[in-house]
């Protein structure tokens, strides 16, 4: 028949998933090593921000997406070997 029978997506949600299959498509390009790495960076990331993020704080979301644009273009580019992360947590006390 042609038509899905899972929920209908909004166009946010197109976003997100075409820039998760981005992320994938990108990694094939890469070593064995590198690609999964960023396999699995990409993979926690999205299922960190799906469960930490208001589905419903849109700039937010619209925020995370021109960022992860942006680093799937840093991806993309030949230069780029692999995917790194700078992962800094402050205390209630300390201030960024």
């Amino acid at each position: 028949m042609g038509a899905s029978c899972g929920p209908r997506l909004s166009g946010m949600q197109k976003q997100v998933l075409a820039l998760y299959i981005g992320f994938l498509r990108a990694a094939r390009s890469k070593s064995p090593e590198d690609r999964h790495r960023i396999e699995s960076f990409v993979s926690a990331e999205f299922r960190r921000n799906s469960k930490l993020v208001d589905r419903k704080n849109f700039l937010y979301i619209e925020y995370l997406l021109r960022q992860g644009k942006k680093q799937l273009e840093q991806i993309n580019s030949p230069a780029t070997l692999g995917l790194s992360s700078l992962n800094l947590r402050f205390s209630e006390n300390q201030k960024p």
